[in-house]
């Protein structure tokens, strides 16, 4: 099976990337995202807009947002999503769920891909609570940001590079794991990688 990815030098010729996983490179100059998996939500000539998918908030259940969230049954609901994460630097009050596609709540729910949906209401939390959610979720705060030909360019600098997701990899690995996990996914030991790699 040959398996999708792309270096910089192929980025350029990926219109969008939508549904993909974008990987950061040591070096990339930004602490925010060091070691990070980002999935991407939606790509276009307006910007892009990801989750990581890696950085769990220290401490912090779904209990803990009960109130702040206006969620009645939050205990129960950490049950099935009890690790909150830290999707990204822009506008940390927002949650985000990132689930299985066995989920659809109606105009708040995006269908990312064929394996991914992203569902952005308080709504599929008394889901979650209720066992009525997805199979498999994770719940973030907040998110990254990119606009017009900023993703691109960051791409040309070498700050990432893009694979496949995967399911197994998003939900079904652990946190710590995921940004070894990903590099493995498309051939890379992260071992090899220099924090002071650039263009050839």
């Amino acid at each position: 099976m040959i398996k999708k990815h792309a270096t910089l030098k192929q980025a350029e010729d990926i219109p969008f990337l939508d549904g993909r996983l974008l990987v950061a490179l040591p070096g990339m100059g930004d602490p925010r995202f060091e070691h990070a998996v980002v999935f991407v939500c939606v790509h276009s000539p307006e910007g892009a807009m990801g989750l990581i998918i890696n950085k769990p908030a220290a401490e912090l259940k779904l209990s803990d947002l009960a109130e702040q969230l206006n969620l009645s049954d939050a205990e129960n609901a950490d049950r099935h999503l009890a690790q909150v994460h830290l999707g990204g630097p822009v506008e940390h009050g927002r949650g985000f769920v990132l689930h299985s596609p066995d989920y659809e709540g109606g105009a708040h729910t995006m269908n990312v891909s064929p394996e991914f949906g992203m569902t952005a209401t308080l709504d599929i939390l008394a889901d979650i609570a209720s066992g009525e959610g997805p199979a498999q979720a994770l719940l973030m705060l907040g998110y990254a940001g990119w606009g017009p030909g900023q993703l691109e360019a960051e791409l040309r600098d070498n700050a990432w590079l893009i694979c496949d997701a995967a399911p197994k990899l998003v939900f079904g690995t652990a946190d710590e794991d995921k940004w070894h996990a990903t590099l493995a996914s498309i051939g890379i030991d992260a071992r090899m990688l220099s924090g002071a790699s650039g263009s050839a």
